[in-house]
């Protein structure tokens, strides 16, 4: 866990100052990419997950099938379109331009919804752009930037997961051949639709705990973010 950069005097006038939380809350968590799974109840979508670096908390949060492309592309050195994708054109332009991505701020939860800041650099200058979570992440990839989430934000959005002695996390091997799956487009599941809102909160805890267990983080991911709507 880290302290939040934006106490620093670079930020102390930025427009953007609102956006973030007070200075008891500044807390800063470090995240890594886990991997990228497959949606059960929607077709074309993803869920990408998270993982506090210091810590088993996962943070599930639901893309398109372009990011989802664009993400697996940063993360498998080996695959190279043959022309840039959208991100690559903005690192290159950003390359020529002297601009650097310092780091990324996932900073916001609201109704589901995650808001991202992008921390840039150039001549010594920083600047703060609002930017989808998605796409933050695909360019703090290539970048190799660092992203982190505020600690209340985890603790809020993030799923426990607790691993036994005979259950270990998945592999980095594990994660480069879901990652090529995902690139070659070779599987599809089929749509499995669920409409939370006339389910009973006691049920929706039983299919939350389910769903975690089945590493479904997506539909894990629907049911937070419904049981988050009812408190």
């Amino acid at each position: 866990m880290l302290n939040c950069p934006f106490k620093g005097a670079v930020y102390k006038d930025s427009p953007y100052k609102q956006l973030f939380f007070s200075i008891d809350d500044m807390s800063l968590v470090r995240l890594n990419i886990k991997g990228i799974s497959y949606s059960q109840t929607q077709n074309g979508a993803y869920a990408l997950i998270l993982n506090e670096v210091d810590g088993n908390r996962k943070l599930p949060i639901v893309i398109g099938a372009f990011e989802a492309q664009s993400i697996a592309i940063a993360l498998e050195k080996e695959i190279r379109p043959p022309r840039p994708l959208t991100h690559d054109l903005f690192k290159n332009f950003s390359d020529r331009f002297s601009i650097v991505i310092k780091q990324v701020i996932i900073h916001k939860l609201v109704d589901g919804v995650f808001y991202s800041s992008i921390i840039c650099e150039q001549n010594k200058i920083e600047e703060i752009i609002d930017a989808r979570t998605s796409d933050a992440i695909a360019l703090a990839l290539r970048f190799n930037a660092p992203i982190f989430t505020y600690k209340t934000i985890l603790d809020k959005a993030g799923i426990y997961l607790k691993f036994s002695s005979a259950s270990e996390p998945e592999s980095e091997e594990d994660k480069s051949i879901e990652v090529k799956e995902i690139v070659q487009k070779k599987e599809e599941k089929p749509a499995d639709k669920f409409n939370f809102s006339n389910i009973p909160m006691g049920e929706l805890q039983i299919m939350l705990e389910k769903a975690v267990i089945e590493e479904d983080y997506e539909k894990a991911a629907r049911i937070r973010d419904e049981i988050d709507k009812r408190k």
